[in-house]
C-alpha cells in the first residue's frame, strides 16, 4: 500500500518497477541528467537503489523503509536518490553490483549503493532492515561531511577494481583446440553437478540452461552416457518439482532447496525461453513424453500470460500476491477437494498433496515424485488414461486459480529477453512441427524488427507498444541476431538471416574497444559510465560476448566471411584460460569450443522441397550443423550461388564455402559428417 498520493520524479517512466516507487515519500529520480546535475550542483552524495519489479526483498525494503516518512526525510535531505530498473539498465547494475561484491563478497537485490556526485561508488550493500538503514544513512552522511578525502580514495580504488574485474587485451597464449581440452572442460563441469537431484550442487538451485546444453552437445559428439544421464536427471527432476508450475506451465526463477521443491515463485521470460530450447533439444535425443509435455505446457503459459497484444513478450511475473510470496500458486487440501470433487484423492496422490508437497501454513506446492509411467503402473491404469485425468484436473485447477488475485505483471518488453523466447519457440517448432510455436516466434520477431530499429540500423532495448526507448546493449544485438539465425533455419526466410548479418555489421562498427578481442557492453554512442563493462562469464543467461562469438562463427559460414570466423576464434582464444580454470562459468563459450575442436558444417539444401528437407533435418539434434535451404536462386546468401539445378533437390555439406560432393538425399548428406572436418 502506498503511503502518499504525492508523486516524485519518477512520473512519466514506463518501467513497472520505477512506477512502484512513484508515490514513495522518497524523492526518487530516474537515472539521467537531471539527477546527476543536481548531485553535482548541490555537492550531495548519490544513493543508487537498484531492483526489478518481481524482486521480493525489493518490495520488503520499500514497505519497511522507502514508504517510511522519517527515513524518506533523511534520504531527501542528505542524498540525491536514484531508482534504477536493473532490467532496463544492466550496465548501471553491473557497475554498482561489482562495487558491492568487491566490498562485501556478496550481492543481490535490492542493491543500494552510495556514490560521489560524479557517480563513482564508495560503499553499498543489499537489503537492510529499517533500523539498519536509518543508521547507515546517518553514518554515510557524517562520513561524507567529515571524511570526504577517505571516500574519494575509496571510490577511486573501487572504480579501478571494477575496471580490473573484466578481461582486457588480446590473448597471447597458444591454445590447443582439441578433444583432450574438451574432455577437461567436461570433467570440470561435471565436478559441479548434483548426481542425485540434478542441476548444480547446493541450494539455491538455478536452472542454468547453458550448462545442460553443453552436456547435451558433448554427449552428441562423443557418446558420453554420463553427460546425457545428467541432462535427463536434471530435466526430469525440474519437471516434477515445485520449480515447475504443474498446473499452468512455466518455471520459477530458482529453487530455494536442493530438491527443486520450494521455488522463489517469480517467473522470468529469460528462463522460460531458454528452457523451451533446452527441453526441445533434449526431446530430440531422449524422445520422452515428459520433455514434450513441458514444452507444450510452458509455451501455453507464455501465450496465455506473457504475450502482449502486439505479439511480443512481457518480462516477468512477481512472486507475491495478496502480500504473500507464492500465494497465487499454492493450494490447501480443502481447496483442491472443492475444485476436484471425487477426483481429488487420485490427484492428491499424483501431486503429493499433504505429503512431499506440503510446505507451510497448510499450503501445498504441487509436485510429483514419480513418472506418469510408474504412477499409472502402480495404479493398474493406462498411461494415456492417467494423462487425460490429470489434464482435466489441471484445467479445473487453472480455472479456479484464475479467480485469485494475480501477481504483478512486469509488462516491459525487452529485446534481448524476447529474443530468448523467440529462439525457444523456434527450437520447439523445430522439434515438434507445431505451427503455433512458429507463429508466436515470427510475430514477435517481425514486430521487433519493425519497431525497435532506427533507420540507420541502431537497435533499441525496450518497447512500450510501438514506442522504443533506451539504446540497446550488446546483449540485445547478440540475442536478437541469434534468434534471427534460428528463425531463418526453421523458416528458410532469407530476410531473417540478412537482418542478422546487418545487425552484426552494426555491432562490429559501433561496439569497439581498441585492442580488446571482446565487445564492450555499451556501444560507442551510448552513455559512458565510470567503469567500462565487458560481459564475459555465462550465468543464468549466456554472456553477450559468448553469444556474439557464436553468431560470428555461424554467420561466417552463411556469408563466407573468414574475417568473422577469425574474430570469433580470437574471442575464444582470449577466454580459453578461463575455460581451463572455471569451466562451469563458461559453458556457452565451451559449446563454441566444441565446434572448433570437433568441426562445424553448413548443410545447404537447394531445389524443390528444400524447406521440407530442412525441417526433417531440424527434427534431429544436430548441434554441429547450420541449416540453409532455398527452393529458388538466392544470390543474397552466397551459399546458394551456383548450386541450384532445375527440377532437382541437392544437398551440400560445407565448411566455410568448401563443400563435399553434392548428394541427392538427407541421409547420405549426414553420412558425410566427419569429426574434426
Amino acid at each position: 500500500m502506498q503511503s502518499t498520493n504525492r508523486q516524485n520524479h519518477l512520473k512519466g517512466q514506463t518501467s513497472p518497477y520505477l512506477l512502484q516507487h512513484l508515490h514513495n515519500p522518497v524523492d526518487w529520480y530516474p537515472w539521467g541528467r537531471e539527477a546527476l546535475e543536481k548531485a553535482a550542483a548541490e555537492d550531495k552524495p548519490i544513493l543508487v537503489s537498484i531492483g526489478y519489479s518481481s524482486c521480493h526483498w525489493c518490495h520488503v525494503m520499500e514497505r519497511e523503509s522507502f514508504e517510511n516518512h522519517e527515513i524518506a526525510e533523511i534520504m531527501n535531505r542528505h542524498f540525491v536518490c536514484i531508482k534504477v530498473d536493473r532490467e532496463e539498465r544492466p550496465d548501471i547494475d553491473h557497475m554498482y553490483m561489482t562495487a558491492v561484491q568487491l566490498l562485501t563478497r556478496q550481492g543481490g537485490w535490492p542493491l543500494n549503493c552510495f556514490a560521489l556526485p560524479d557517480t563513482r561508488p564508495f560503499w553499498g550493500g543489499t537489503y537492510f532492515r529499517r533500523d539498519q538503514w536509518k543508521s547507515i544513512l546517518l553514518q554515510v552522511t557524517d562520513l561524507y561531511s567529515e571524511r570526504r578525502n577517505d571516500l574519494e580514495e575509496q571510490a577511486g580504488q573501487l572504480t579501478q577494481g571494477i575496471v580490473s574485474s573484466v578481461l582486457t587485451g588480446p590473448s597471447e597464449q597458444e591454445n590447443q583446440f582439441d578433444e583432450d581440452f574438451a574432455a577437461n572442460i567436461y570433467e570440470g563441469v561435471m565436478d559441479h553437478m548434483d548426481r542425485e537431484e540434478g542441476g548444480t550442487l547446493h541450494a539455491p538451485k538455478f536452472p542454468l540452461p547453458a550448462n545442460l546444453e553443453f552436456l547435451l552437445h558433448y554427449h552428441y559428439l562423443n557418446g558420453s552416457k554420463e553427460a546425457l544421464e545428467q541432462v535427463e536427471l536434471t530435466l526430469e527432476k525440474m519437471a516434477m518439482g515445485g520449480i515447475y508450475d504443474q498446473v499452468g506451465g512455466g518455471f520459477a526463477r530458482y529453487s530455494t532447496d536442493e530438491k527443486w521443491k520450494v521455488p522463489h515463485f517469480e517467473k522470468m521470460l529469460y528462463d522460460n525461453g531458454q528452457l523451451l530450447s533446452l527441453y526441445a533439444n533434449a526431446w530430440k535425443v531422449l524422445r520422452k513424453d515428459i520433455l514434450r509435455d513441458v514444452v507444450y505446457l510452458t509455451a501455453g503459459f507464455v501465450e496465455r500470460e506473457m504475450t502482449a497484444p502486439e505479439g511480443t513478450f512481457y518480462t516477468a511475473l512477481d512472486a507475491d500476491s495478496e502480500g504473500e510470496e507464492g500465494r497465487f500458486y499454492v493450494w490447501k487440501k480443502e481447496e483442491t477437494e472443492r475444485v476436484l470433487g471425487d477426483g481429488a484423492p487420485l490427484i492428491h496422490e499424483y501431486y503429493c498433496v499433504g505429503k512431499k508437497g506440503y510446505w507451510e501454513n497448510g499450503n501445498n506446492i504441487l509436485l510429483r515424485d514419480e513418472t506418469d509411467h510408474d504412477f499409472a503402473s502402480r495404479h493398474g491404469m493406462d498411461v494415456q488414461h492417467l494423462k487425460d485425468l490429470v489434464d482435466r484436473a489441471n484445467a479445473r485447477l487453472l480455472e479456479a486459480r484464475s479467480g485469485r488475485e494475480r501477481p504483478l505483471l512486469d509488462d516491459k518488453v525487452l529485446v534481448s529477453w524476447n529474443a530468448l523466447m523467440i529462439n525457444g519457440l523456434a527450437e520447439a517448432y523445430s522439434a515438434f512441427g507445431e505451427g503455433r510455436f512458429l507463429r508466436m516466434a515470427a510475430r514477435a520477431a517481425d514486430f521487433i524488427l519493425e519497431n525497435s530499429l532506427s533507420p540507420e540500423g541502431k537497435l533499441f532495448r525496450c518497447l512500450n507498444g510501438t514506442n522504443p526507448s533506451i539504446d540497446a546493449f550488446l546483449e540485445d544485438y547478440a540475442q536478437l541476431v541469434s534468434a534471427l539465425i534460428r528463425l531463418y533455419e526453421v523458416t528458410s526466410v532469407s530476410r531473417y538471416l540478412l537482418r542478422a548479418r546487418d545487425l552484426t555489421d552494426y555491432v562490429l562498427e559501433n561496439f569497439t574497444a581498441g585492442e580488446n578481442d571482446m565487445f564492450p557492453f555499451s556501444s560507442d554512442k551510448g552513455e559512458k559510465l565510470k567503469a567500462p563493462f565487458y560481459e564475459l562469464p555465462d550465468n543464468v543467461i549466456p554472456s553477450s560476448n559468448s553469444v556474439m562469438a557464436h553468431n560470428l562463427y555461424r554467420l561466417a559460414a552463411y556469408f563466407e566471411k573468414p574475417g568473422w570466423e577469425k574474430r570469433s576464434l580470437q574471442m575464444l582464444a582470449a577466454i580459453a584460460p578461463q575455460l581451463k580454470k572455471y569451466p562451469i562459468n563458461y559453458t556457452n563459450w565451451s559449446r563454441l569450443f566444441l565446434h572448433r575442436a570437433y568441426g562445424f558444417h553448413t548443410l545447404v539444401i537447394t531445389g524443390e522441397g528444400a524447406h521440407e528437407d530442412a525441417l526433417k533435418a531440424g527434427r534431429m539434434y544436430l548441434p554441429e550443423i547450420a541449416l540453409a535451404a532455398s527452393e529458388s536462386e538466392n544470390d543474397a546468401i552466397p551459399l546458394f550461388e551456383g548450386r541450384h539445378k532445375a527440377g532437382e533437390t541437392w544437398f551440400y555439406l560445407c565448411t566455410m564455402g568448401r563443400c563435399k560432393l553434392p548428394v541427392r538425399d538427407l541421409k547420405t548428406a549426414l553420412g558425410q559428417l566427419s569429426r574434426g572436418a
